[in-house]
């Protein structure tokens, strides 16, 4: 018999690939592969992992230390 923490364990996780599978499906083909904050090509390998993406991975980690991550 499953306990109320392995409920909401499992519940979290069917959560959280719906989510991860919803954002896949977002893949904009003629997405442009340019940071949007700094104008460098964005690495095929970033791209390519998260479709997503508008920033490089150093232009990202400066968003996420100053804290502004949330677009």
């Amino acid at each position: 018999m499953a306990d109320n923490a392995d409920i909401a364990a499992e519940l979290m996780e069917r959560r959280m690939e719906a989510a991860l599978s919803s954002r896949l499906s977002l893949r904009i083909p003629n997405h442009d592969p340019d940071c949007e904050d700094c104008g460098n090509e964005i690495p095929k390998p970033r791209r390519d992992a998260l479709p997503w993406a508008t920033t490089c991975v150093e232009c990202q980690s400066l968003r996420e230390r100053r804290g502004r991550h949330v677009r």
